[in-house]
């Protein structure tokens, strides 16, 4: 993968958590690593293959100049967004944040908050075995849609299926959504469990009956084995409500700890 380098971009802007920050102007330096391919681009000489890092820096500026944050970890994210959002060739970006111009007493060079963002495809299942179902499932699809850096692409058909691990007693519906993302995988966890908790879910008989879970089955080609999240799911294999769905749109898709197809 090719990387275009922005350095030293210098911007004045008030950015902080103390009140005369956001008045009073001070120095901020970006730097950005984007990562793309733009070897058609070399090759053709034309820059419609590649990041234009003019109009890079552009977005940057504007999400710079037009806002005012508390904490720079925010506005490096909000770079790092903007990055990606408006560029598709754009694979993956650092952002770098500096404020040499920090209020601490010490001295030093810089402050600084660093963010890496990615784009994955990941793949998700989701079940409901209470209330109204459907409405459940549907909401929660409306829900991820909205979610900042996450883009559903595909949503399977619904499938009713029998209760699953011993404790639930209703029937399930279920389905299976295709996303892009640019969230680490623990960051879209984040995101899942708030989903489900607008969805009423209540965590109380592990497997019981609930009105919405989603599991996060595959992300990329990534394979974890954290204290609160395993992927691919630890499970995947011995369900068939998480299978069939999955089948129905991850077409040609290679399991990552496997490598074979679905």
């Amino acid at each position: 993968m090719n990387v275009i380098q922005i350095r030293g971009l210098e911007f004045s802007a008030c950015h902080g958590v103390n009140p005369d920050e956001k008045t009073a102007p001070q120095k901020f330096v970006i730097d950005a690593d984007i990562k793309t391919d733009f070897y058609a681009a070399a090759k053709n000489d034309d820059i419609g293959g590649t990041v234009n890092y003019a109009k890079a820096c552009k977005a940057i500026a504007a999400t710079v100049q037009d806002n005012v944050f508390n904490l720079i970890e925010k506005l490096a994210y909000e770079c790092a967004f903007a990055v990606l959002e408006n560029f598709k060739r754009a694979e993956a970006v650092t952002v770098t944040v500096k404020k040499p111009e920090a209020p601490m007493s010490k001295k030093f060079d810089y402050v600084a908050a660093c963010v890496a963002l990615e784009r994955n495809t990941a793949y998700l299942s989701l079940g409901s075995s209470m209330g109204d179902k459907k409405a459940y499932l549907d909401k929660a699809v409306a829900l991820l849609d909205k979610v900042r850096g996450v883009k559903v692409e595909k949503v399977s058909s619904y499938l009713p299926t029998k209760p699953y691990g011993g404790a639930a007693e209703n029937e399930f519906l279920n389905c299976a959504v295709k996303i892009s993302t640019f969230l680490a995988p623990e960051n879209l966890l984040s995101e899942i469990h708030e989903i489900e908790k607008q969805c009423e879910r209540v965590r109380t008989v592990r497997w019981g009956d609930r009105t919405l879970d989603i599991d996060i089955i595959f992300f990329g080609d990534k394979i974890l084995r954290g204290q609160n999240l395993t992927i691919p799911h630890a499970d995947y294999k011995n369900r068939d409500f998480v299978l069939t769905p999955l089948k129905e749109i991850a077409e040609g898709f290679i399991c990552p700890d496997t490598g074979k197809p679905l």
